[in-house]
């Protein structure tokens, strides 16, 4: 069980927020009103991505809302189209111009993109804008282990972070477990749930009802206290306001345990990440 702290900190040094907010599919004036609301709502990590179409939208936000540049870390993604050195190197910089930064605070690779077989030198072009100053944090997104381990084995550069679908009903136990050997930050996308979030179930229900807090709160925390950083998405004031409510209580190892078991009682709710669209 982890402790209250109020941030994760990462393997190169920097450090990220217990919980970030997710910009998918958050697009336009609406989108931009809704991720004014985060920001003001105290969330400081913003996760976004070239496939995602908003990162004007996110830039445009953080300069709306009024929080200082040096407190807000965005995050954008390599798409799998772009793996190749030099349209990697122009990904970043155009998602850079995109934010209207001069810095990306977290850039990953989106997924594999394994038929292609170019992650290799996308994670080489990670490495170089690394060292090169347009980028502080690199990391990666969907990867296995075997694609973890070869591109450290190819750069000797261990990605700060992975970030994949983690949620009761797929807790990552293995993923988790490798992450935790190689020093890598398990992030979650869709952590509270695959098409539909198991609030109703008695495991979570409970959990929830024993510590006052609602069923998003405990499975936030459930993440929170297995070492992973959720990324919930709600363009809800009131939902944004308290799905970053994850400290101030603290789950028993039996309810840890019993909304892990969901996933051995349901089954995995799963397949390919919705937001990668990487067919286009």
């Amino acid at each position: 069980m982890t402790s209250d702290a109020t941030d994760h900190q990462l393997a190169d040094g920097t450090t990220a927020p217990l919980v970030g907010f997710g910009t998918y599919p958050l697009k336009g004036e609406e989108g931009i009103t809704a991720m004014v609301s985060a920001l003001e709502a105290g969330y400081r990590y913003l996760d976004s991505a070239v496939n995602y179409e908003n990162e004007a939208e996110v830039g445009e936000a953080l300069r709306r809302s009024g929080v200082p540049r040096e407190e807000v870390r965005l995050a954008t993604k390599i798409p799998g189209r772009f793996h190749a050195r030099e349209l990697a190197l122009q990904s970043l910089q155009d998602s850079a111009d995109a934010f209207g930064v001069e810095r990306i605070d977290v850039a990953l690779i989106h997924w594999p993109n394994p038929s292609r077989n170019l992650y290799g030198e996308a994670w080489s072009a990670l490495v170089e804008a690394q060292q090169e100053g347009l980028v502080e944090t690199i990391g990666v997104s969907n990867f296995t282990e075997a694609h973890l381990e070869r591109v450290i084995a190819e750069s000797g550069v261990t990605p700060a972070l992975n970030q994949v679908e983690l949620h009761p009903m797929f807790p990552q136990d293995e993923m988790r477990a490798v992450h935790a050997r190689l020093g890598i930050l398990t992030q979650a996308w869709s952590p509270l749930g695959k098409r539909q979030a198991p609030f109703d179930a008695e495991p979570v229900v409970r959990a929830a009802d024993a510590h006052g807090v609602t069923p998003a709160q405990a499975i936030l925390r459930w993440h929170v206290q297995l070492g992973s950083m959720p990324l919930p998405k709600s363009a809800t004031s009131d939902r944004q306001r308290t799905n970053l409510e994850v400290t101030g209580f603290s789950l028993t190892d039996d309810e840890l345990a019993a909304i892990s078991g969901l996933a051995r009682a349901g089954g995995r709710i799963s397949g390919s990440d919705p937001d990668s669209h990487e067919e286009m």
